[in-house]
């Protein structure tokens, strides 16, 4: 099955740690990064997608796979 998941957060070292770990988890860039600017700061996106064995459900936590 394919996963997919939209990261979000404030343009900073912490979002990119996120995705690096993400990227080490196997799962995998889906498109350009995204920016956007709440008023405040900037709030980077990036998609990932990642195929995996088993059935999709809602109840699937995507951030432990």
């Amino acid at each position: 099955m394919k996963l997919y998941r939209y990261l979000t957060g404030p343009d900073d070292k912490t979002f990119c740690v996120r995705v690096s770990a993400a990227l080490n988890q196997g799962w995998t860039l889906y498109g350009g990064p995204t920016l956007s600017f709440n008023g405040q700061q900037t709030i980077a996106g990036q998609a990932i997608i990642k195929e995996v064995d088993g059935e999709f459900s809602q109840d699937l936590d995507l951030s432990s796979l």
